[in-house]
């Protein structure tokens, strides 16, 4: 692949402060529009705790931009918080966008808000906004930890490389996403 994804995905771990057994790294590939997304799986943290774990941690975002000489995406979504992206270029914060869902304005009425004004509310936060730049909807962007292209790499195992070759047999990573959901 020529990035040497799994070695970079180790060194972000190690700088990140992750120490003892290797979590895995879940890789989810929408080929038409040529989005990677990266995400750490088997993490001391899961769900809420998760994606705050991910909000904290942007080592893997920041050596992938530095590397591949492209705009690297991290994202966390806490359902019951808020959402965040932040953009990542030549190993530096290039910008973001976060939202609290409780600050939220909603319209004074309830019932004004159809799920079609909803779902273009929904489209102008941080991974609305995210889906867009790469040519998807939110709910394609949201599903893709679970797209028909996608390897779950053991960072330890001796063929972990070969296994990502056969997922993605292009050199170049156009848009590299690490996450948390």
């Amino acid at each position: 692949m020529g990035l040497s994804l799994v070695r970079l995905a180790r060194e972000a771990l190690a700088s990140d402060g992750v120490l003892g057994s290797l979590p895995s790294l879940r890789v989810s590939v929408h080929r038409r529009r040529k989005v990677v997304r990266l995400a750490y799986e088997g993490l001391p943290s899961a769900g809420a705790r998760g994606a705050h774990w991910y909000g904290e941690h942007h080592a893997l975002a920041r050596l992938l931009s530095r590397v591949s000489n492209a705009t690297v995406h991290a994202y966390c979504i806490d359902p019951d918080d808020g959402e965040e992206v932040i953009a990542y270029g030549n190993g530096r914060r290039v910008g973001g966008d976060r939202v609290v869902y409780e600050n939220v304005e909603l319209p004074e009425q309830a019932e004004e808000l159809d799920d079609a004004a909803f779902k273009l509310m929904r489209s102008r936060w941080p991974m609305g906004h995210l889906a867009y730049v790469f040519g998807l909807t939110r709910e394609e962007l949201l599903r893709l930890p679970r797209a028909a292209s996608n390897v779950l790499l053991t960072l330890d195992a001796v063929n972990a490389e070969e296994l990502l070759e056969e997922l993605l047999p292009s050199p170049q990573l156009p848009h590299a996403t690490p996450d948390a959901a």
